[in-house]
């Protein structure tokens, strides 16, 4: 494997367990900050920057965007410990637990956006998610970048604030970080990295917690229900009136979450 990307990290609490936590696209590590505080006597959660996001380097377009961000985070499992991911993040941290299996204690992937595990799973739902990301897709490939964030945003952000009333810092670096976007279709539409392929999960026995909340597209319950029968020691729990965002807009029910899943596990 070749060397890992330097990516900036981040610790929050102080407590005995050890947790890595993997942001969603769009985002920084700053992401983790409240599921974090809720849990501070519990927890340290070290969270880092994916490339392009925060205040790592950008990706330079070379190698798999998806496998370079696990490679960068497998450089901070320096011992067993829980791990988390959420949205494009619960991908990334999905294929980590798959290289390092003896490393990941438990795993819990919050609204995973895996959506070739929709495709047979819930037709209509992942047809549903094709035709919803066209306006992003035709501005990006118009060549209007901010609009095709803005567009993005609107899917899978958390509604409010609205884009124009956003702060600049915070519009730029979505902006930043869409070309990231929009070069993983190929790896969560069509699964081009395999991990969906026979057997490939096999090696992830730890136990899983897929969470999501129940205002989220319905493509997301059906990734989880696909996740749920590949992976054997998988369990499904929903958050009742949250949606993608749930582990910025919904900390407390989300740690609540973790608290309850790492309590039976």
């Amino acid at each position: 494997m070749s060397r890992a990307p330097q990516v900036f990290r981040r610790s929050f609490g102080h407590g005995p367990r050890p947790v890595l936590a993997v942001h969603c696209s769009l985002a920084h590590s700053g992401a983790w900050r409240g599921v974090a505080e809720a849990m501070a006597e519990e927890i340290t959660l070290t969270a880092f920057d994916m490339l392009s996001h925060g205040r790592s380097p950008d990706w330079d377009g070379q190698g798999n965007y998806q496998l370079l961000n696990v490679q960068a985070g497998l450089a901070l499992l320096t011992g067993p410990l829980d791990l988390v991911g959420h949205s494009f993040g619960a991908t990334v941290a999905l294929r980590m637990a798959m290289a390092r299996p003896d490393l990941v204690r438990s795993l819990t992937l919050i609204e995973p956006v895996l959506f070739a595990a929709a495709r047979d799973e819930d037709p209509a739902a992942f047809a549903a998610l094709e035709e919803a990301s066209r306006p992003a897709e035709a501005a990006w490939a118009a060549g209007d970048r901010e609009l095709a964030t803005r567009l993005f945003n609107r899917m899978w952000g958390p509604g409010e604030p609205k884009w124009p009333d956003l702060p600049a810092p915070a519009r730029a670096a979505m902006v930043r970080a869409m070309p990231v976007v929009m070069a993983s279709r190929a790896v969560l539409h069509e699964d081009a990295n395999g991990t969906l392929a026979p057997g490939a999960l096999d090696v992830v026995t730890m136990p899983v917690q897929i969470l999501t909340g129940a205002g989220s597209p319905p493509v997301i319950p059906a990734i989880a229900r696909s996740l749920c029968r590949r992976l054997a020691s998988a369990a499904h729990a929903e958050v009742p009136g949250a949606g993608h965002m749930l582990p910025v807009t919904r900390p407390a029910e989300t740690a609540a979450q973790l608290r309850r899943f790492w309590t039976r596990t």
